[in-house]
């Protein structure tokens, strides 16, 4: 039987949706191991005064696998 357990962080990336999660997930896997999953919950971008999207960020949930 395994047990997992669910973390919950934000990420952001001038560039996209995408490499904002995988910034997020890369970060995370520095000091958490045993990441079997993650569910992108919120999406949010910023706007700068010209109208065009500055920052994409996002909120994940992670989940890992406790040993």
């Amino acid at each position: 039987m395994s047990v997992a357990k669910v973390i919950e962080i934000t990420a952001s990336s001038p560039k996209s949706m995408e490499d904002a999660v995988q910034s997020g997930i890369r970060k995370t896997a520095e000091t958490v191991k045993g990441i079997k999953g993650v569910w992108v919950n919120e999406i949010k971008a910023m706007v700068g005064d010209d109208g065009a999207i500055s920052e994409w960020r996002v909120n994940l949930r992670i989940t890992f696998v406790v040993s």
